[in-house]
């Protein structure tokens, strides 16, 4: 079901300074943005922004990019990041995860968060998925050299497509599981998805990845 646009998101994030407004001005720069050169983290499709502003409150020496292509979900997730008057090193971008490299430098992210990205389930249309590998490309250059992706799913074709997509590019997999809240990891934070899909009986799927040039060092 598509989000209904909320007439107000325009407006706000064009005045909010959370909002980064054209982000590509920033590309190598991202320390001058947050005051300071400690790592950056970017979820791509921040969703409602639970996750992501709980991340900048429990680790305020790392910095927060939360990107998000449709204007009223940034409108939203930006309102509850204010809200809950979460520390400032988070930031929102309303912009398409496909133009990443024009917003950041090779090398200059350290961790990426996919979390329950629109799984795009035709087969037609399966280099829209995130994990798709004309994307896994690019999240290759942008990320450091320790640098790797967290992904979440409940969607077990996504996940499964996902695998087969990472294995093609020659990305490392670890900690993988097909149901996360039974597994032994420790500190996950839910999305609001998440908990929605856990309470309908749902598994969660999760997994982390590291680019090739890591997996030959």
């Amino acid at each position: 079901m598509r989000l209904r646009r909320d007439p107000r998101a325009t407006d706000y994030l064009a005045q909010d300074e959370r909002v980064v407004q054209d982000p590509t001005q920033y590309k190598g720069k991202w320390h001058e943005v947050f005051g300071n050169n400690n790592p950056i983290h970017v979820e791509f499709g921040c969703g409602k922004g639970g996750f992501i502003t709980e991340l900048a409150r429990r680790n305020p020496d790392i910095n927060y990019i939360a990107a998000e292509r449709a204007e009223t979900v940034v409108y939203k997730a930006c309102k509850k990041a204010n809200r809950e008057e979460t520390p400032e090193n988070l930031r929102f971008l309303f912009e398409d995860v496909a133009n990443c490299m024009d917003i950041f430098e090779a090398g200059e992210i350290e961790r990426l968060y996919l979390n329950f990205s629109d799984p795009w389930p035709k087969k037609r249309y399966a280099k829209r998925r995130l994990t798709y590998r004309d994307f896994l490309k690019k999240y290759a250059v942008i990320l450091g050299e320790t640098g790797e992706i967290h992904f979440k799913t409940d969607n077990k074709g996504l996940f499964a497509s996902s695998i087969e997509e990472f294995s093609i590019e020659g990305w490392l997999m670890k900690n993988v599981t097909l149901d996360l809240h039974n597994s032994d990891m420790e500190d996950n934070i839910m999305t609001e998805y998440e908990k929605k899909f856990s309470e309908m009986g749902f598994t969660i799927n999760r997994l982390e990845a590291v680019p090739p040039r890591k997996v030959c060092k």
